[in-house]
C-alpha cells in the first residue's frame, strides 16, 4: 500500500494504531489489580479508544482524591543503550505510585504518555512496544494499580536519544485516602524510629551524573563495558523497587486498616536522603539520627569511587541503598512485615528533637563519619 502523506512526513497512523493496541491489551491485564474495590475500572465498550473510568458516587464525607505525575527521566537512555525495554515501566510506576504512600494515600489509577521519534512505516519496532508493555503489566500488579490509559505520540525530531528508537515515557497516578490516614507532618515525634527499605540499584535518579562519570571514564560506548559477570549498563538499568503496595498493607489503604502505626514515609529519590527525609521532618521541626543505612549497591559504590565524587555529594545525588524511609513508633513491628513481604528492612536510627539530618555515612570516601545536614 501506498503510504500516505502523513506517513511520508514520518508519522504512520496504521503502525501507531497497532502500538496502542499493544499497550491496551496489556492495559486490560491490569484492570484485575482493582476489582471489587476504590478504582475498579469501568469500561462501556472494549476497545483502545473507547471510554474507561471508576465510579465515585458511593465515596463517603471525608473521602479525598489527589494525582501525581513523574517520568523515568532519563533512565530510559539506558534501556535504549542497552536494548532492554521490559523493566523501565518499574521505573515509571515507582515514581508515581510510590510518591502516593509518603502522603498517606493508596495508588489505585495510573495513565501513561509515551513520546517517541516515530514507529516508521513498517512493523520493527512493534517488538520494542511489545516490551514495554510485559513491564507495563509486571508494575502495574506489583503496585497494585490499574492502568486507565496510555497514549503514545510521534514527536519527530523533538524527541532524542540513544540508537534508532529513543523515547520518554511519563505518567499520572490517581490515589485516593482517608481524611483521619493522611499524612501531615505533626505525626512524627521524638523518639520515633525511622525503619529503611533496601534499594538494590539507583532506582530512577541521579543519571546525569552516572553517565557524566562512566563516559568520562570509558567513553561513549561504556554501557557495554563489562563490570564483573555483567556490564555498566544493565547494572545502571537495574528496576527500582516499587514499595507503595507494601506500605499500604502497614498504614492501612482507602477501604483497609493498616497493621502497624506510621507516622511519616520518605520515599528517596533526587535530592537523597538530605532532601526527601528533609521536607518530610520540616513541618515537625525536628530531625533524625541515622547510624545503621544500609550501604549503596556495588554499581553505586563503583560509580562514585569511579568518579571521585565526595560522599556529601553522593548522598544527594543517589539513594545510596535506602528508597524508602518509614517513621514509627512499632519499628519491630514494621520489621516483621517486611519480612513475611519479602522486603528488606532494618532499623537506621530514630527521629531527633534538633533540626537537622545527622547521616553516619556508607560511602567510598569517609565510611564511618558523620555527615550533617540542615532540614
Amino acid at each position: 500500500m501506498e503510504p500516505n502523506a502523513y506517513a511520508k512526513a514520518g508519522v504512520d497512523v496504521d503502525i501507531e494504531a497497532q502500538a496502542s493496541r499493544i499497550m491496551y491489551e496489556a492495559s486490560k491485564q491490569t484492570f484485575a489489580n482493582r476489582d471489587g474495590r476504590i478504582g475498579a475500572v469501568v469500561t462501556p465498550f472494549d476497545d483502545f479508544a473507547g471510554l474507561k473510568m471508576i465510579s465515585v458516587e458511593s465515596l463517603p464525607r471525608g473521602s479525598f482524591m489527589s494525582v501525581g505525575f513523574d517520568t523515568c527521566g532519563t533512565k530510559v537512555e539506558i534501556a535504549q543503550r542497552v536494548g532492554k525495554h521490559d523493566t523501565i515501566a518499574f521505573d515509571l510506576f515507582a515514581m508515581v505510585c510510590d510518591d502516593a504512600v509518603l502522603r498517606g494515600g493508596e495508588p489505585i489509577l495510573v495513565g501513561t504518555n509515551l513520546d517517541i521519534r516515530s514507529l516508521g512505516s513498517d512493523e520493527k519496532y512493534l517488538p520494542i512496544i511489545r516490551e514495554l508493555a510485559v513491564g507495563y503489566v509486571d508494575a502495574a500488579r506489583e503496585a497494585n494499580v490499574a492502568i486507565i490509559n496510555g497514549e503514545i505520540a510521534q514527536m519527530g525530531s523533538l524527541v532524542c536519544g540513544w540508537g534508532e528508537f529513543p523515547y520518554h515515557w511519563g505518567a499520572a497516578c490517581v490515589w485516593v485516602a482517608r481524611k483521619e490516614k493522611l499524612f501531615t507532618g505533626e505525626e512524627i515525634k521524638k523518639g520515633d524510629a525511622v525503619v529503611i527499605l533496601r534499594e538494590d540499584g539507583f532506582r530512577t535518579n541521579g543519571f546525569s551524573l552516572v553517565r557524566s562519570v562512566f563516559e568520562k571514564v570509558h567513553g561513549a560506548e561504556w554501557h557495554n563495558f563489562k563490570h564483573g559477570a555483567s556490564t555498566l549498563g544493565l547494572l545502571a538499568l537495574t528496576p527500582a523497587k516499587i514499595y507503595s503496595k507494601f506500605v499500604v498493607g502497614l498504614h492501612g489503604g482507602f477501604e483497609t486498616e493498616g497493621s502497624c502505626e506510621i507516622h511519616g514515609v520518605a520515599h528517596i529519590t533526587g535530592g537523597g536522603i538530605p532532601e526527601k527525609l528533609g521536607r518530610v521532618l520540616r513541618r515537625s521541626k525536628l530531625g533524625a539520627n541515622l547510624q545503621d543505612l544500609f550501604g549503596p549497591a556495588e554499581i553505586i559504590s563503583h560509580c562514585q569511587k569511579l568518579g571521585g565524587i565526595a560522599d556529601r555529594d553522593a548522598y544527594r545525588a543517589w539513594n545510596m541503598g535506602q528508597g524508602m524511609m518509614l517513621i514509627t513508633p512499632e519499628p519491630d513491628k514494621v520489621l516483621a512485615e517486611a519480612k513475611a513481604y519479602g522486603m528488606e528492612a532494618q532499623i537506621a536510627g530514630e527521629i531527633t528533637g534538633e533540626p537537622n539530618i545527622t547521616i553516619t555515612s556508607r560511602g567510598t570516601e569517609t565510611t564511618g563519619q558523620k555527615m550533617v545536614f540542615d532540614v
